[in-house]
């Protein structure tokens, strides 16, 4: 085995933690992918000579990686109003793989990824690598360009508005998550407006990424009855289309479906479910980036059977009025 080969072979040993922190640092599992590259790249050009420590290395180096892309993309989003979520990790609804269970650990639900994205980018960088991978201050500081102290500052104000924003912790229990997921399209389906209400917490988020492909339906709303208003008018008109599928998968651990349109998938919708009541819901209508994170549970051919979610090919899955032109959100946009 030659220099490079074994290298290789260390560095793949470590690739699902790296690919783990920058997951949680960027929320987007191409970026992510990329700063392992990055590191790869690094490591395969200066190679692993006096390195003592080779995992913690190569974790300073995503870190490094991932800090310069956050800071690049804050630039760029301070010029944009849009609603943005996260990559979402969508896997078959059943066990999930060792790296997956790596890429998910300690709780990185999509709730959590949403508030790290309110975060600056110093402190993001903080708070992921000291309260998720005990990665020392001392070691975090040169990477922020900080004292330890002052880094621990970072981390510290991270950490309020983590536990400020509450995040839900969803029921341990994923048949009964699925439960309220099929009763929610249930009663969508059946036009319930009562029904609705009742399976969603008095505070439900909902929270629609249309992307550039449709910009207009990215929408967040808050409340219950404007969540039950828009569900029923964006939704249930063409509830009946056969063409329209729901595949039943879990989105960063938690119930959710992929929607399909003729065996394409165009939205991707994950359900919060927490003391039996849907506390928020997170979709992602934008069929090109849909494709990409639902590429690994899609097959060729769509299963026959399953109920329709109302849709229309030319519009976002969720957020459209009747008729199918994307329309301003029940209840007003936020």
């Amino acid at each position: 085995m030659n220099e490079n080969e074994w290298l290789a072979e260390r560095f793949e040993e470590h690739r699902a933690h790296l690919r783990a922190v920058a997951y949680r640092m960027l929320g987007s599992l191409t970026a992510a992918d990329d700063a392992v590259q990055d590191a790869w790249l690094r490591l395969s050009r200066s190679g692993a000579g006096e390195v003592e420590n080779l995992g913690g290395w190569l974790t300073t180096i995503v870190a490094r990686v991932c800090l310069n892309m956050l800071r690049a993309r804050n630039t760029r989003r301070e010029e944009s109003f849009e609603v943005h979520l996260p990559d979402l990790v969508i896997r078959p609804d059943g066990e999930l793989q060792p790296e997956e269970e790596a890429l998910l650990a300690d709780a990185v639900g999509l709730a959590l990824l949403v508030v790290l994205d309110t975060l600056a980018p110093a402190e993001r960088l903080a708070f992921v690598l000291h309260d998720l991978f005990e990665v020392p201050f001392e070691e975090i500081a040169p990477l922020v360009d900080r004292t330890p102290a002052a880094a621990r500052q970072l981390a510290s104000r991270a950490r309020r508005r983590v536990k400020g924003a509450e995040i839900p912790v969803p029921d341990a229990d994923l048949a009964r998550q699925r439960d309220v997921v099929d009763a929610f399209f249930l009663a969508t389906r059946g036009g319930e407006f009562d029904a609705l209400v009742a399976l969603l917490d008095p505070d439900v988020v909902l929270r629609i990424d249309a992307g550039a492909w449709h910009p207009a339906a990215s929408m967040v709303l808050h409340g219950a009855t404007a969540v039950a208003r828009q569900t029923l008018s964006g939704l249930a008109s063409s509830l009946a289309r056969p063409a329209v599928h729901l595949r039943p998968v879990l989105v960063n651990g938690a119930a959710g479906v992929v929607v399909t349109v003729g065996g394409q998938p165009m939205t991707v919708m994950s359900f919060t479910v927490a003391e039996g009541k849907i506390v928020e819901i997170d979709a992602i209508a934008d069929p090109e980036r849909v494709r990409r994170i639902a590429a690994a549970v899609l097959t060729a051919e769509e299963p026959s059977g399953q109920p329709g979610l109302p849709l229309r090919t030319d519009t976002p899955a969720v957020g459209t009025g009747p008729g199918g032109a994307a329309g301003r959100p029940a209840g007003g946009r936020r």
